[in-house]
């Protein structure tokens, strides 16, 4: 019953530690390319409706987009699923729309 327990305990941790390096990865992945800084506020906004909501963005921001690189795009939709308030979607549903 005692290895029992401990083996669950370890299998919590190493979840746990998963989750945690996969956060600081996207996060670290955001800083290190400037996401943050190569897409422009109104494009920010018209591409999370895009994704989260109407599924249709414009020339000029898919334009910023391809600019602004899939590694980025990836990290910033990942980090946003990441958010409680998030907690409700689908992440695949979402990483599919966001292609």
């Amino acid at each position: 019953m005692a290895s029992l327990n401990v083996y669950s305990v370890l299998v919590v941790l190493f979840l746990t530690c998963g989750a945690v390096m996969a956060m600081k990865e996207n996060d670290q992945i955001i800083k290190e390319n400037n996401c943050e800084t190569k897409l422009g506020f109104p494009c920010v906004l018209e591409a999370f409706t895009s994704i989260f909501e109407t599924g249709s963005i414009s020339n000029k921001c898919c334009g910023e987009l391809v600019v602004l690189g899939k590694v980025c795009h990836s990290a910033l939709v990942k980090r946003t699923l990441e958010h409680p308030f998030f907690k409700y979607l689908s992440p695949a549903t979402i990483i599919a729309q966001s292609i």
